[in-house]
């Protein structure tokens, strides 16, 4: 019998644990390992019970069994098959019916959307233009991220050498890849630690995310990138000066149009302190910034930015990939940007509607190929650079995104799941096994900063190495040889306006 006044849920689990039980015994670490709660010991029966209802298919008890006795499944319960009203959707209606709320879900869009990086092909040398071989010859990955002059200017009277012109701030990048924002508060200490160390090894940058910055980890400024988004939080003077560069958030590619949203749950004491609310408090951003309604707006934040550093740091400006961001990239540009973010649908986040998780936004292939173009149009295309992100997963994305047009790319799910992310897409619970998306002090001890930092690392110099590789293979020495090159991809697969936007040609031609 149901309790009086509390609806019994029709939502069938999701999946199914299954217990070996000639293999099990009875350790009973699999009941501590899951942050879920969805398996406990049973003194009765003296066996592992599981709760299949509260399993999120993290597979740590998988990964951590001694004896390898755990399996997780899809919950093989069949529905009439349906093409229009899918499992999915019918779970989604049973969730709505029961709750009356907005269907919360995390990390980047998980629909079954084309890929686009996967139907781009790199072209190669052969005869008359050689490759070169990465292992016996330099191959160049330097970049820098920030504004550049149209012209250099020298004194020829007084020394050839000696630069009249002066330069704006820039980032320099050893790697084209930076770690893209992932707020403290979404993500555990030990995760933005993982992360700094990683960046100063790699000599890159790592991005607080809208959520402060500890204190612990002013004294590495040289390779962050401090955020300003519409909530503010954390933002003080000092905070400013703490980063390398500051970025404006405009938008997020996970959630364009919308603010930002962390649990009081995950708002514990620390978080508290670096984002100045109160404990225990959901932290709501805004939508839009409320003293930004226009491009002179953004033209005044930007340049109040600089004034309070001293026009010392670029500052740069993140937004979504939208339908017309051509335009929009244009006259951030016009109002001072040294550099822009551009993040695609398919962008991680910690905790966003659905809803608009999976049907707002464009493929971020889409979105550089057509900012690139514009800006080159438009004869500004040097007064920024631009750092593109929201589903980069591999070093041949890497590449194809600066042949696109990119300066570097940005990666936030990647890093996440070389620190052990499983994708279980529930960051927004706070129960994260593994000690990534939670503020539990008894699960964020599973995750080693310094180990997690030489994972990280790992994973910058692999994709290093593989990019130099391609860069051979094109014939070209140095990655900045690449950017904007379109004529070395190639599309298979794709539409003629797919193709027309992407500015490259189709296989075979």
């Amino acid at each position: 019998m149901s309790t009086p006044g509390v609806m019994a849920t029709q939502v069938p689990p999701e999946f199914t644990v299954e217990i070996n039980e000639r293999k099990c015994v009875r350790c009973k670490r699999c009941t501590t390992e899951c942050g879920f709660e969805a398996l406990t010991y049973s003194r009765e029966y003296d066996a592992i019970v599981a709760d299949d209802a509260k399993c999120v298919a993290c597979h740590r008890c998988v990964t951590m069994c001694p004896k390898h006795a755990i399996r997780v499944t899809d919950n093989s319960l069949a529905y009439k098959a349906n093409a229009n009203f899918s499992d999915i959707h019918r779970k989604n209606i049973l969730k709505q019916a029961e709750t009356g709320g907005i269907l919360l879900t995390a990390m980047g869009c998980d629909r079954d959307y084309p890929v686009l990086w996967d139907h781009i092909l790199i072209d190669a040398c052969q005869v008359t233009n050689p490759s070169i071989d990465p292992l016996r010859e330099p191959m160049e990955l330097r970049t820098y991220i920030g504004r550049k002059p149209d012209c250099l200017e020298f004194d020829p009277d007084s020394d050839p050498l000696k630069l009249k012109t002066e330069l704006a701030p820039n980032l320099k990048l050893d790697v084209p890849v930076v770690f893209g924002g992932m707020s403290y508060g979404s993500v555990s200490y030990p995760v933005h630690k993982s992360l700094m160390l990683a960046a100063e090894r790699c000599g890159t940058f790592m991005n607080t995310g809208e959520g402060g910055l500890h204190r612990d980890f002013y004294r590495h400024k040289d390779h962050v990138i401090v955020q300003c988004a519409s909530g503010r939080f954390g933002v003080h003077e000092e905070y400013l000066n703490a980063g390398a560069a500051i970025e404006i958030k405009i938008g997020q590619g996970a959630k364009p149009g919308i603010g930002g949203h962390l649990p009081g749950e995950k708002v514990s004491e620390d978080v508290s302190k670096t984002r100045m609310i109160p404990a225990g408090t959901d932290a709501l951003s805004p939508a839009p910034h409320h003293d930004i309604y226009s491009i002179e707006d953004l033209s005044q934040l930007i340049y109040a930015l600089k004034e309070a550093t001293r026009y010392r740091k670029p500052v740069g400006v993140k937004v979504a990939a939208v339908h017309n961001i051509a335009a929009i990239c244009s006259g951030i540009v016009r109002a001072g940007a040294d550099y822009i973010s551009i993040d695609g649908f398919r962008g991680g986040t910690g905790a966003a509607p659905r809803v608009i998780r999976d049907n707002v936004g464009i493929p971020i292939e889409l979105a550089l190929a057509a900012v690139d173009d514009r800006l080159r149009q438009e004869g500004i295309r040097n007064q920024t650079s631009l750092i593109c992100g929201g589903g980069i997963r591999q070093s041949s994305d890497v590449i194809k995104a600066i042949a696109l047009g990119a300066d570097a790319v940005m990666i936030g799910t990647s890093a996440l799941v070389a620190l052990g992310c499983r994708v279980c897409q529930k960051c927004n619970t706070g129960k994260c096994s593994w000690g990534i998306a939670t503020q539990n002090p008894r699960l964020t001890a599973r995750l080693d900063p310094e180990e997690g930092a030489q994972r990280l690392t790992n994973l910058l110099n692999a994709w290093s190495h593989e990019t130099q590789e391609v860069l051979g293979a094109l014939g070209v020495n140095a990655i900045e040889s690449l950017r904007g090159s379109r004529e070395r991809l190639r599309g298979v697969g794709l539409d003629e306006k797919t193709l027309e936007i992407l500015g490259i040609k189709p296989a075979g031609r």
